[in-house]
């Protein structure tokens, strides 16, 4: 990445700061992320540090538009660099060298640092470094002759299309076509059962038709899978981003960029029938604009979308127990297998360069590789 980049690291908790001004500012932990341990007696970082890291934050949230779980990443571990630059007895960033960097990187790495916790921090002191030599906080960039090893990166697990149909049924549904297996197993073994079958059109027995939850979590799979959308996109939607008579949906992404994303007639029958049925009776004033609501009418929180998304495929079984961001790997995953192109699918993801993207050709090669191996004769 280069010396400039501000891609983001990953959200996570981080470190907070009492208000600048305070004397000998000592950063304390929010509870989100555990902070660096600070032994008795090393000194706080300095107030020209406090300082740059303040209007560094404030350049991330006003002018990058950076997310507040990006900002919090990026406080906590640049005040991780601080205080190890305090404790070399340095006062500001101009004093920053590429020895500082590297002994603070070892340091994390001799206290049992992953690969992918290096390559993040390295990442935010390249950024902040960047940015310091630019505001003239410094006379130099450090950070752009940093080098860190790269994570390692797992090929993400994603549903089998067949899997990924069987998620999207509704609950009713799923039951009804276990009992029919079972019916259906029941008549080989020993002729057809009495009663006989009930009708393929027939009412289902424990219709979701009048379950609020049941309809909101229908309208979460469909959504996630049909728009390959992040969870923070989809409970960020508000009703009017919807234009369902065109089937396209406005998303508001990372760093409040804006996308159009195209999704299908089962996400847009979903999500009418939550409008007409489901979201009326959750409704208050709280829920404002937002498309998907919580049982209390908030809106609906990202947390509460992960356990609907575990839940339903647990009801289902079988398949890999996948949250919301699964299914954005499963979708992406299928629309290259189904032929399109990679730049057509970056676009869709919202992905800011090709290389991210293509992680998923390696899952499609992977896959492709797996059922040569179960199905040629000379594999």
């Amino acid at each position: 990445m280069g010396a400039a980049s501000l891609d983001p690291p990953p959200a996570g908790s981080a470190t907070e700061r009492p208000p600048a001004g305070t004397p000998s500012p000592k950063p304390v932990t929010d509870g989100s992320r555990s902070a660096e341990p600070v032994t008795d007696g090393v000194p706080a970082y300095s107030p020209a540090f406090a300082a740059a890291l303040d209007e560094f934050l404030d350049h991330l949230r006003l002018e990058q538009s950076r997310s507040p779980h990006t900002v919090r990443a990026y406080r906590g571990d640049l005040t991780s660099l601080f205080e190890h630059a305090a404790r070399l007895a340095l006062t500001s960033p101009a004093q920053l060298e590429l020895r500082t960097l590297r002994s603070w990187l070892a340091k994390l790495s001799s206290t049992g640092a992953s690969r992918a916790t290096l390559a993040r921090r390295a990442s935010s002191a390249r950024t902040f470094t960047a940015w310091a030599a630019r505001r003239g906080h410094a006379t130099s960039d450090p950070g752009a002759r940093l080098a860190a090893a790269r994570p390692s990166r797992h090929l993400p697990t994603v549903l089998r299309q067949d899997e990924a149909r069987r998620a999207m049924q509704p609950p009713a549904r799923v039951a009804d076509e276990r009992a029919a297996e079972e019916h259906a197993g029941g008549e080989r073994a020993g002729g057809e059962r009495a009663g006989g079958e009930r009708p393929a059109n027939g009412p289902a027995a424990g219709s979701p038709g009048d379950d609020v939850e049941a309809l909101r979590d229908q309208a979460i799979l469909e959504l996630l899978y049909a728009g390959a959308l992040r969870v923070s996109e989809l409970c960020g939607l508000d009703v009017d981003d919807l234009d369902l008579s065109r089937r396209t949906v406005r998303v508001l992404g990372k760093g409040r960029k804006e996308r159009v994303v195209p999704v299908g007639v089962p996400a847009v029958d979903a999500t009418r029938r939550w409008l007409a049925e489901g979201r009326p009776r959750w409704v208050t004033e709280a829920s404002g604009p937002a498309l998907l609501l919580g049982a209390r009418g908030g809106r609906l929180d990202p947390r509460t979308a992960r356990r609907s998304v575990h839940r339903r495929l647990a009801a289902v079984g079988g398949l890999p127990d996948l949250g919301p961001h699964g299914l954005r790997h499963t979708a992406a995953t299928h629309l290259l297998e189904g032929g399109a192109d990679l730049r057509s699918v970056q676009e869709l993801l919202g992905h800011a360069t090709l290389a991210t993207t293509q992680i998923y050709t390696h899952v499609s090669i992977e896959r492709l590789r797996a059922t040569y191996e179960r199905a040629h004769p000379r594999a």
